[in-house]
Parts: structure tokens; C-alpha cells; sequence
């Protein structure tokens, strides 16, 4: 019986184990690269992004022609808004309306 435990031990040790490493490095190299079909959606992947960023610059490139400050509203909207009120207020007191109702 000792024999039996014996031998199947230093066959799994000397056989089974470099099969089981080569089998699954094999695999590795096997999987490693890309297949067609992962090539061909990261070419699609590729073109998705590169259509979006084109949509991205020309909305901006409209919103830049509508309102210069766009950016500092969409960042921050409450300093801009503060911004504004104090851009507002310098101007009522300017104005001879906007003395009389201060």
C-alpha cells in the first residue's frame, strides 16, 4: 500500500504538475493576443470616441458663440451668479434709476 502512495505521489509531483504549468502557460500564450473580433471592436470603440469628441468641440464651439462665459457658469454657477449680482449692482448704482430705489 506504501508503494501505491508512494508512486502516485512522485507521479503527480514529476508529471502531473509540469503538465498542469505547461498546460495553463500554454493557455496564456494562447489567449494573450487579441482575436479579430476584440480588434474589430476596438476599432468601433475607437471611432465611437473619436465621433463623440468631434460632437463635443462643436457644442462648445456653439455655446462659445453664445455666451463667452459658459465655462465659468457651467464650473461654478453660484461665484458666477455672485458675479453677476455684483456686475448688476455696479450698474443700478450708475444708473439715476437705480439711485432712487437704493
Amino acid at each position: 500500500m506504501h508503494d501505491v502512495t508512494g508512486l502516485f505521489a512522485v507521479a503527480a509531483i514529476f508529471i502531473g504538475l509540469p503538465w498542469l504549468i505547461f498546460h495553463y502557460v500554454t493557455q496564456w500564450k494562447k489567449n494573450g493576443t487579441l482575436t479579430r473580433e476584440d480588434e474589430n471592436l476596438l476599432d468601433e470603440l475607437y471611432d465611437l470616441a473619436r465621433r463623440l469628441d468631434d460632437r463635443m468641440c462643436s457644442i462648445e464651439r456653439i455655446m462659445a458663440a453664445e455666451n463667452p462665459n459658459w465655462r465659468q457658469v457651467g464650473c461654478d454657477p453660484v461665484d458666477a451668479l455672485d458675479h453677476h449680482i455684483d456686475e448688476l449692482g455696479a450698474i443700478r448704482s450708475r444708473s439715476p434709476a437705480g439711485r432712487t430705489r437704493a
